[in-house]
């Protein structure tokens, strides 16, 4: 039997050739095993009970129902750094967009394409246009991930003053960034000091509206604020008065809406972020990997409802997977209804998030159904796969 897949939106082409012939791909989601999805809205859809993955191709994961599907033991991936180069190229692109007003001086251009004497005149016009270098200027970046990081180490290459903050920064980041970022403790410390602020981080409820008048009021006059993660992380009427009374002079989004696109200084983009055909393939491929190797081994690696879970390949008789709430005495049951029935774990690997875990063991015979169904009859447990 195949395992069938679902493709919401185009999934590059290099992604779905790593599919093997014993995956499908189905165009009803009500036949899925898997899903890839990119930009499409989850949030009202029928979950069916065939359902056990979802991989977004990106990192932005609002459009999907993560909650709805951890209650039902579908785990959810998306792809952290697959596009991070893409966006860090457009972030470095709009600080030079915003330091020098190049758009405005294309406009001209085109606005004057008939002068006969255009030569002469942009040498007269050139000053409306005239900006400053990036080169010695401070840059503060909130959310060191794979973009911020990225976006670190491109600056401070370019000749910036570079300062971070991020109190989740990970090991891995840390090693993977210049050693002449400077850390800082809190947001607070950039908007005082830093002629640029680019952000990237998740939205939270604790992320929603981070900039706002109270924000603004910290920062030094004149500030130009990149935005490439999600346009409400900033209250956009506080925003607004920023803008008017030059406290923020100049503010660069990717997210066009009807109040962005109406902003006084302010350069809009289409989110256009992480729309690079690299961008595209490289997500395609993480997220089809993800999948692979969930549904092959049911490793679980960059979800973001269940923990990440790595026992490698099962090299013994039988494998079975449980997704199952986070609760005291789970693995004492488990371990007890094997032993019950002369079972024995060579391999067991734990791991929880929040409210759920999810458990791999290795059993040195193979899985039965008579085992499988009284794993799925105990109190907390959500599903249960036979993997071997």
């Amino acid at each position: 039997m195949s395992v069938k897949v679902n493709c919401l939106n185009p999934i590059a082409e290099c992604g779905l050739e790593m599919l093997t012939d014993n995956y499908e791909i189905v165009d009803n989601v009500a036949d899925a095993e898997a899903i890839l999805v990119r930009s499409a809205v989850m949030h009202d859809m029928d979950l069916p009970d065939s359902l056990l993955a979802v991989a977004r191709a990106g990192a932005g994961v609002n459009n999907i129902p993560l909650d709805k599907c951890a209650d039902k033991g579908i785990v959810v991936f998306n792809t952290p750094g697959a596009n991070a180069n893409g966006v860090k190229e457009l972030v470095i692109a709009s600080m030079l967009l915003a330091a020098r007003d190049i758009t405005g001086g294309i406009r001209w251009c085109k606005d004057n394409k008939d002068d006969e004497n255009i030569a002469k005149s942009a040498e007269k016009a050139k000053k409306a246009f005239a900006g400053t270098e990036i080169k010695g200027k401070k840059l503060g970046i909130i959310g060191l991930g794979a973009i911020g990081v990225l976006v670190a180490n491109a600056a401070n290459r370019l000749g910036m003053d570079v300062y971070g903050c991020d109190p989740y920064l990970s090991v891995e980041h840390a090693l993977n960034m210049s050693r002449d970022v400077t850390m800082v403790k809190s947001n607070d410390e950039l908007f005082e000091m830093c002629d640029y602020l680019t952000v990237h981080v998740p939205l939270l409820d604790s992320t929603k509206g981070m900039f706002n008048k109270e924000a603004f009021d910290k920062m030094k006059d004149g500030v130009v604020l990149l935005n490439f993660s999600r346009d409400t992380l900033v209250n956009e009427e506080d925003l607004k008065v920023a803008l008017e009374s030059g406290k923020v002079g100049k503010y660069v989004v990717d997210f066009p809406n009807q109040t962005t696109v109406n902003l006084p200084n302010t350069i809009v983009t289409p989110h256009l972020g992480a729309s690079t055909q690299e961008s595209e393939d490289n997500c395609a491929k993480m997220a089809v990997s993800e999948i692979r190797e969930f549904i092959e081994n049911g490793n679980i690696k960059n979800s973001v409802n269940y923990p990440n879970v790595d026992a490698g390949v099962c090299t013994t008789e039988g494998r079975i997977a449980i997704a199952h709430k986070n609760v005291p005495n789970m693995l004492t049951r488990f371990t007890a209804l094997f032993a019950k029935d002369n079972v024995n774990i060579e391999n067991m690997v734990n791991k929880s998030r929040g409210d759920y875990a999810y458990t791999i063991l290795d059993i040195c015979s193979d899985s039965t159904d008579v085992v499988v169904k009284e794993l799925e009859a105990m109190d907390g447990v959500i599903r249960v796969r036979v993997i071997k």
